[in-house]
């Protein structure tokens, strides 16, 4: 049986959480900048106290590295670094070979026949295909560089076109 002073004690506790949780959000924003809630869109936006200024996307640090997020699709070749994947122990196709599969995918992306997320589930040489080839947010120099130089160069929303790196050769997606 619960007592008054146990759902005070309860509600005392969730009301810490929730201030804890709303800090630990806080840590990553710009000063001025706190995360509200709209009630119309049901989701958490972005607002500046000063500016009043709202956004759904978090703003930057400023000074931070620029960090982007993408995700890709990546066919391996007999000539890649690492000629094998968790698809196949040994990648015996061709460089053209590679470059052909991935060209047809991207034609299937750019007609809106499939998306670079359930083809990278499929047929993506890299571990990431297990993420729909999220690579997650990245910084410069983190990545190799013709993979870096394409995917910073990228619009949000945008896709690449094949692109060549000692893995082999990717189609990249700017998602962030």
């Amino acid at each position: 049986m619960m007592h008054v002073e146990d759902e005070f004690t309860l509600a005392q506790a969730l009301g810490l959480f929730e201030q804890m949780f709303a800090n630990f959000e806080k840590l990553d924003l710009p000063e001025n900048w706190v995360v509200r809630h709209s009630r119309t869109y049901n989701k958490d936006y972005y607002y500046n106290t000063v500016t009043k200024e709202s956004r759904w996307d978090a703003p930057v640090l400023q000074g931070d590295p620029e960090r982007i997020r993408a995700s890709h699709l990546l066919i391996k070749s007999r000539e890649s670094r690492r000629p094998s994947s968790w698809r196949e122990e040994r990648i015996t196709r061709t460089k053209e070979e590679a470059l052909q599969i991935l060209t047809e995918f991207q034609r299937k992306i750019e007609s809106g026949e499939e998306t670079l997320s359930a083809l990278a589930t499929n047929f993506s040489d890299c571990s990431s295909a297990k993420r729909g080839g999220d690579l997650g947010y990245f910084e410069r120099n983190q990545m190799q560089k013709p993979f870096e130089e394409a995917a910073f160069s990228l619009q949000v929303g945008e896709l690449s076109k094949p692109v060549w790196t000692d893995s082999g050769v990717h189609l990249i997606l700017r998602t962030a």
